[in-house]
């Protein structure tokens, strides 16, 4: 494939002029533990507690900068010491835009027949500007998308000398940090449920990226060389769609790769081999396993399902875990609760307890090692239509992005307190990233810097 180093919409955003500067000084780069390499971070969307991390914010107070970014793309920035990389999908006829709200997509749009830039770009983290833009592919789309999903929804990854970037049923691609190509690995394009296209993102781990491809042609879990961009291993999984990104488990144990489906959650040791398999999920999985206190946690909630259940999970599980009919736990799950999962928001260990956002709007708290409740359903705000961000915290709160843009900040603990509100006007729906002391968010035609000014 002949890399771009620059296109048209690339150029366009290049010369695009920084919107908002104001006044946190340049600081030096940031260490690693600061860094944001991956969707949901190190910490599965626990950052590092900084006195510049933000509470409040506006389109204009606390911004250190703001841009504009082309085309669509719900894929989650993130950072490497001074360096923010996003993608989109750039198109002067991309389609109708997503809509706010929980809504059935079914009635997908038509394949579109308008020529698509798939876009990575390199932006300074200190004052916004565009270092690097690159095109890896041009062409029509060659799948549908449910009206929510872009074309660039998979978050990329970096280990802070590549990074590393996937659009589904278009390829795998590798930069430098200085935006130079390393390689490219070609990807068929598969056909998702309903034409609702593709979203999991890659995961990295040592020398080896992971890709799970959950579709209804073959569904199948893929380790990549991270230098070669070579297919090392490849194991069908016996799955339609899915939405849910992989995780690396690293326990007292082992390392696995855990992938939960809507037939079953699976862990693969790092050859390939299936380690366990659980079944009792819902129709549909897209939230991300994480794990926290030694356990791993697993959900899934489409709104339909009578059972939209959460796990908590034990290292060293082989074979069949599923729980009996009637039963809570067992050797290998923790605990374990019906009602708790979520239909697209990540769910959020923060200190001794589980959070959980339900997409209508809803916090639920548990105590993290017994799944005990510690409250009840809590209503956010009524004027909030929906939530497909995951949750995230820092300096002792919990925050939660609606889609009208809107950051809710809530007091972490035991007590439900809702602090106050931080109103962007835009649509969101990409996970923010947290470095730095500060907070980058994507919102469908912008992205900020936003930080306590010093």
């Amino acid at each position: 494939m002949q890399f771009q180093s620059m296109t048209t919409a690339g150029a366009a955003y290049l010369a695009a002029a920084v919107l908002t500067v104001s006044g946190l000084p340049n600081a030096s780069a940031a260490a690693a533990e600061d860094n944001w390499p991956k969707f949901r971070g190190l910490r599965a969307g626990v950052a590092e507690d900084s006195p510049t991390l933000p509470d409040t914010w506006s389109p204009t107070e606390n911004v250190v900068w703001k841009i504009e970014v082309p085309g669509q793309g719900w894929s989650s920035p993130i950072v490497w010491d001074d360096l923010v990389v996003v993608t989109s999908a750039v198109s002067d006829d991309p389609g109708p835009g997503a809509q706010l709200g929980l809504y059935d997509g079914h009635s997908s749009n038509a394949i579109p027949t308008a020529i698509h830039q798939w876009m990575v770009y390199g932006i300074d983290l200190h004052d916004g500007s565009v270092r690097w833009a690159r095109e890896v592919h041009s062409s029509a789309p060659p799948i549908a998308r449910h009206g929510k999903n872009t074309y660039a929804s998979e978050t990329p990854v970096t280990d802070g000398e590549r990074v590393y970037v996937y659009f589904g049923g278009i390829g795998l691609y590798a930069f430098d940090l200085d935006g130079n190509p390393v390689w490219s690995h070609d990807m068929a394009p598969l056909e998702y449920r309903h034409g609702w296209g593709s979203a999991a993102s890659p995961v990295l781990h040592e020398d080896r990226l992971y890709v799970v491809n959950d579709n209804e042609g073959q569904s199948y879990i893929a380790a990549f060389d991270k230098y070669t961009g070579e297919e090392l291993w490849r194991v069908n999984r016996d799955e339609g769609s899915n939405w849910s990104t992989p995780f690396v488990w690293e326990n007292d144990i082992r390392t696995e790769i855990v992938t939960a489906g809507t037939d079953k959650v699976r862990s693969y040791g790092l050859d390939g081999e299936l380690l366990w398999e659980l079944t009792g999920m819902t129709w549909i999985t897209a939230p991300t396993p994480f794990a926290a206190h030694g356990l791993l946690y697993v959900s899934s909630g489409f709104l339909a399902d009578a059972v939209r259940p959460v796990y908590a999970i034990l290292p060293g599980a082989i074979g069949d875990i599923t729980l009996q009919e009637g039963r809570t736990r067992n050797e290998y799950i923790a605990w374990s609760n019906p009602k708790l999962g979520t239909y697209s928001t990540s769910a959020l260990v923060y200190g001794d307890f589980h959070y959980t956002l339900l997409d209508r709007g809803f916090l639920i708290c548990t105590d993290a090692r017994t799944g005990r409740e510690v409250y009840s359903r809590k209503r956010i705000a009524r004027r909030a239509t929906a939530f497909t961000a995951s949750l995230w915290a820092y300096n002792d709160k919990v925050f939660a992005l609606s889609e009208e843009g809107e950051t809710f900040v809530i007091q972490a603990g035991p007590e439900y307190e809702l602090l106050g509100s931080n109103d962007l006007d835009e649509m969101a729906m990409a996970t923010p990233a947290v470095a730095d002391g500060s907070l980058i968010i994507r919102t469908a035609s912008h992205l900020y810097r936003i930080a306590e000014q010093r």
